[in-house]
């Protein structure tokens, strides 16, 4: 537990640095439940370069997320991929994902999402195939905090889903 902690904060410095290119595939995926709102808050990290390759060999067309001439259908086609291969289940109920906005830092597109009307979370189970038609290497690290117990996963191509207990 503590090897996959420390593996998602050297990520996030990894990628805080990195500038025009990367030789590692990871992607950052943060739950926060907030009780008060009732609320499971996400936060993508994904790398702007790869998103838009898988974007292009799914949907056959240029996409331009990251730059200034970026289209709202671009970003409703990412929603859509996101959609498609990220799922979340809470306490055994598959739920969807309300996108909110993005943003970009450096070379990783940032996105937000929520989860409305969660009372309260007993299992977590998340499958997470992002970007895994694009490249074989490609990680998934899901790292939660539910009333301040922290737990994450890692999900790759060869298992793609996991399931938290709090």
């Amino acid at each position: 537990m503590k090897k996959l902690s420390f593996i998602g904060i050297f990520v996030i410095v990894l990628f805080s640095i990195c500038s025009w290119t990367h030789k590692f595939y990871v992607g950052i995926y943060q739950l926060n439940y907030a009780s008060d709102k009732k609320m499971l808050q996400i936060t993508t990290r994904i790398f702007v370069d790869d998103l838009n390759s898988a974007l292009e060999k799914k949907f056959k067309k240029k996409f331009h997320l990251g730059e200034k001439n970026v289209g709202e259908d671009e970003v409703a086609l990412m929603n859509k991929y996101i959609f498609e291969n990220f799922r979340i289940a809470v306490n055994g109920k598959s739920e969807s994902l309300d996108y909110r906005s993005y943003e970009m830092e450096n070379n990783v597109i940032v996105g937000y999402y929520r989860i409305t009307d969660i009372a309260n979370i007993k299992t977590l189970a998340c499958t997470n195939k992002v970007l895994f038609d694009f490249v074989t290497e490609q990680q998934n690290i899901i790292q939660t905090n539910v009333g301040g117990n922290k737990q994450n996963l890692l999900l790759t191509i060869d298992e793609p889903s996991g399931k938290l207990e709090f």
